[in-house]
C-alpha cells in the first residue's frame, strides 16, 4: 500500500470538515468550540505535516498550513495560542496533553471513550501512577487549584524534569488539566479533571465501544483513513486502531478498501467500486 494518495474528493471533504477553506476558517473562540465539537477531537498546534484535524490549520483556513519557526511573530500561530487559552478558561471542551504528550482538544461527547482507553481508575492509582504523580495528585486534591511552581513546591519534587514528566503522566491519565494561564510571570493554573467534567469521567462504557466511537468520530470528519493514520492521530496502537475501524465495517458505517484503508460508506470516490 505504498505511495497511496488520497482521492481529491476526500481532500475536498476534509477541506470542509477540518475548515481548511478561507471562508470557513476559525476566527474566534465560539467557532473554535464549534469546530472541536464537529470533529470530536483535534490537535492544538499541528500543521499539514501531521495527519488529522488541528486548531492551527482551521485558523489558517488552508490545506498547506505550516508552523513557522518564529511562532511568536506569526499572526495565525498567535491567534491559535490565544484561542487555546480562551477555550481552556471557558472549560466547554477538554484540553490537555494526552497520548504521546500531544496537546489535544476533546468534545465532551467523546471524553468517556478517551477516558476508558487512557484514564487510570482511582482504585489503581497506587500501582499504576509513579510516586511523583501520586505526590502531585495528593496536593491538588487538597488544594484544588495551584500554579505550576506552587504545585511543584507543595509536592516536594525538587527535580524539574521529574516534575514535568509526572505532570504529563497525570494529564495523560485524565487526572489533571490546565484551567487558566497567566503571563506575568508565565504559569498554568492546574485543577482536577473530575472537577470540570464529572459526568463525562464517570460515564461507564466498554473498551470495544470506545475504540469504535473514536474511530467513528475520526472517519466521519476525515471521510477516509489511510494505513496507520488513525493510530498516528490518536496515539492508539495499530491493533487497537484496526479493531476500531473493523467495528465500523461491522456496523455498515465504513468500507474496507485494503489493509488499513477505510472509507466512510456514505462518501463515494472516483475509485469506488
Amino acid at each position: 500500500m505504498r505511495d497511496l494518495v488520497l482521492p481529491e474528493e476526500v481532500e475536498v471533504y476534509r477541506d470542509r470538515s477540518w475548515r481548511r477553506e478561507p471562508e470557513r476558517r476559525v476566527e474566534d473562540v465560539y467557532t473554535a468550540e464549534q469546530f472541536i465539537e464537529s470533529v470530536g477531537f483535534c490537535a492544538a498546534l499541528t500543521d499539514s505535516r501531521r495527519p488529522g484535524p488541528s486548531l492551527f490549520i482551521a485558523v489558517c483556513g488552508r490545506r498547506d498550513a505550516h508552523l513557522p519557526r518564529n511562532v511568536q511573530k506569526d499572526p495565525e500561530s498567535s491567534l491559535t495560542w490565544t484561542l487555546k487559552d480562551e477555550i481552556m478558561r471557558r472549560g466547554k471542551v477538554y484540553y490537555a496533553k494526552l497520548a504521546r504528550a500531544r496537546a489535544t482538544f476533546i468534545a465532551p461527547r467523546l471524553i468517556p471513550y478517551f477516558h476508558v482507553l487512557w484514564g487510570v481508575p482511582q482504585r489503581k492509582e497506587g500501582t499504576l501512577l509513579s510516586p511523583a504523580a501520586k505526590a502531585i495528585l495528593k496536593v491538588l486534591r487538597k488544594e484544588w487549584e495551584l500554579a505550576t511552581r506552587d504545585l511543584q513546591q507543595a509536592s516536594q519534587i525538587a527535580e524539574r524534569s521529574q516534575f514535568l514528566r509526572a505532570m504529563d503522566e497525570l494529564q495523560r491519565s485524565f487526572k489533571i488539566i490546565p484551567s487558566e494561564v497567566v503571563y506575568k510571570p508565565f504559569s498554568y493554573i492546574w485543577t482536577l479533571a473530575e472537577g470540570r467534567f464529572p459526568e463525562e469521567l464517570n460515564t461507564q462504557c466498554s473498551r470495544e465501544d470506545s475504540l469504535r466511537e473514536i474511530a467513528r468520530a475520526y472517519l466521519e470528519s476525515a471521510a477516509m483513513t489511510m494505513r496507520g493514520e488513525l493510530a498516528r492521530t490518536t496515539g492508539l496502537s495499530a491493533p487497537d486502531a484496526g479493531l476500531g475501524n473493523w467495528a465500523l465495517v461491522d456496523d455498515d458505517f465504513a468500507v474496507r478498501l485494503g489493509p488499513g484503508v477505510y472509507r466512510l460508506k456514505a462518501v463515494k470516490t472516483s475509485n469506488s467500486a
